[in-house]
């Protein structure tokens, strides 16, 4: 059963049912009613706290986790608790006098308060107009300056690895309402950045000794490679298709398997994907695909990293050759500056309602870890992130923290708490993301354009991505007049440095392979919409388009 309320954190003791009928499912409404009936959450420096304290009670109805231990690794299964962690769960005691862990005075920290000035769901996230000035002051929680829970001497001193108390309960409310996960022991942690997170899961459930793999798409995230390569775990690819990992084929190798042949790895029992707006490919799987994918796991029993940074990047579809898309109605206000949706919330719950599926959301067996991020979606200098999964992976999770980051930046966690939880609120930030969206959105098309107009289509060809901030682009080498005598490596590197010396700068396919011993399968190229104008991005294809067909002789 959920701890009931305890100093302001949590559920109060009413909220929690025992039989009867579950309540409906979590909702921006139900967050606000179950806040308010909480009260003040009271969370001082260092305070103990876990998801458990923060979710609807419908969550303690559903099945428990399987158990994961004859997955974990030695050096996962050896670590024990942070005994200084574990001692300030007690600084919570009235009247207590700390001689215990070596917590600096806040007095001592040269930080009087932080100001910035930050955009409103009211204002259409304008950056130019409608900016607020919010100032997190050095005490202003106990000289109890307006409503905040966290300020400078909570946020700026050392803190549980789990992150705290503020940050996690937002994180767990947004995990809950987003993804409702379908096991009762769920939980969340803070971590440092997914690229964090994924290294410390690498070494959770992999060993190099026991011969440990790693299944992942044929063409995967270049650092993900290179974040298990020095651990000694060895990283099999899986084909793909346009909705990326082909489950069939994922099926097919695990179930013919061979280990000597395989230079003694051993068949893999974790599988890390990126579902949505696959990096490099931009694939997105759907519904059914993430399903298939996921019975497929539950078949081998094989443990899922699912690394979501682009999840909420997911667009409506290509027009070809249409105009650049209208604004949705998140990205406009009346002029009180109220939303211009009549419906209150209702064009949040539509744009929820249009996700994808996650693979947490159908995770029945605990056998997922996701991992969340604010790096593609707030800033990536933040280096905050989450990872949600059954409680015992999210316990050895913390235990590792605790002993190699001691969780995320008290600086970051101020700032986006006072932005997420204070200003914006979950409605809030779901209208930020609706509105990232279509900034994305546009961006896409206009590469999308730009390839139509510039690309030789008779050699290159793409799909349409349908998530993310990555264009695949596949350049057919059977073509090529040297296709014969040349190499694809020496073909895509001839097309690169021609590519460095028009001025544009479109990754190698090859850097992304999960095999590097294996050939290559084809020539691509990753390009992204990120960052660059539409008239610069014009520009690029303009001259990768050019290497092309210097390359080809078109």
């Amino acid at each position: 059963m959920a701890p009931t309320n305890v100093g302001g954190i949590g559920l109060v003791a009413e909220d929690v049912h025992i039989g009867g009928q579950a309540p409906e499912p979590l909702t921006l409404e139900g967050i606000r009613t179950r806040r308010a009936k909480a009260g003040k959450l009271d969370a001082p420096t260092a305070s103990y706290s876990d998801s458990d304290m923060f979710k609807a009670p419908q969550s303690f109805k559903k099945p428990l986790a399987k158990r994961w231990d004859h997955l974990l690794s030695p050096e996962s299964a050896a670590r024990k608790p942070c005994v200084l962690k574990q001692a300030a769960k007690h600084l919570k005691k009235p009247g207590l006098v700390s001689l215990g862990g070596g917590l600096p005075s806040s007095g001592n920290f040269p930080f009087e308060s932080l100001s910035m000035q930050v955009p409103s769901p009211t204002g259409g996230f304008s950056h130019t107009s409608g900016l607020k000035q919010v100032t997190i002051g050095k005490h202003d929680v106990r000289d109890g300056e307006g409503n905040g829970v966290l300020d400078l001497s909570i946020a700026l001193n050392y803190g549980q690895s789990i992150g705290s108390a503020q940050m996690l309960r937002w994180v767990t409310e947004h995990t809950e309402l987003v993804h409702n996960p379908p096991i009762a022991d769920w939980r969340c942690a803070l971590t440092i950045g997914s690229t964090g997170s994924l290294e410390a899961a690498y070494r959770m459930f992999g060993d190099r000794t026991r011969g440990d793999g790693i299944l992942t798409e044929e063409y995967s995230f270049s650092t993900a490679l290179e974040t298990a390569a020095p651990l000694g775990l060895r990283v099999f690819g899986v084909p793909m298709d346009e909705q990326g990992l082909l489950p069939d084929k994922m099926d097919e190798l695990l179930s013919n398997w061979d280990q000597e042949a395989r230079g003694g790895a051993r068949r893999p029992r974790v599988l890390y994907t990126v579902p949505s707006g696959q990096n490099p490919t931009g694939a997105t799987q759907s519904e059914q695909r993430r399903r298939e994918v996921y019975r497929v796991c539950q078949k081998h029993d094989v443990f899922i990293f699912e690394d979501e940074p682009y999840y909420f990047l997911q667009m409506q579809p290509y027009q070809k050759g249409g105009s650049a898309p209208a604004p949705s109605p998140s990205t406009t206000a009346k002029p009180n500056g109220e939303p211009s949706s009549s419906g209150g919330n209702a064009d949040v719950e539509a744009f929820m309602r249009t996700l994808i599926p996650s693979m947490l959301s159908m995770d029945t067996d605990g056998r997922v870890m996701r991992h969340d991020s604010f790096s593609k979606v707030v800033v990536p200098g933040s280096r905050v992130g989450w990872v949600t999964g059954s409680e015992q992976v999210i316990e050895r999770y913390i235990r590792h923290a605790e002993c190699c980051s001691q969780g995320p930046s008290g600086f970051s966690q101020a700032v986006l708490y006072k932005l997420l939880d204070e200003e914006w609120g979950h409605d809030g930030y779901l209208r930020w993301l609706m509105h990232l969206r279509d900034e994305y959105r546009g961006r896409r098309d206009a590469i999308l354009r730009a390839c139509e107009r510039f690309l030789p289509a008779e050699v290159v060809s793409w799909t349409p991505p349908a998530a993310g901030m990555f264009l695949w682009l596949k350049v057919d080498h059977t073509r090529h007049p040297h296709a014969s005598d040349k190499s694809l490596l020496a073909l895509e590197e001839e097309i690169f440095d021609s590519c460095i010396d028009r001025g544009v700068l479109a990754c190698r396919g090859s850097w992304f392979r999960a095999e590097h011993d294996k050939p290559l399968s084809g020539l691509f190229f990753r390009t992204t919409y990120a960052a660059a104008s539409e008239e610069q991005m014009a520009v690029a294809i303009e001259r990768f388009g050019d290497a092309v067909r210097g390359s080809f002789g078109i």
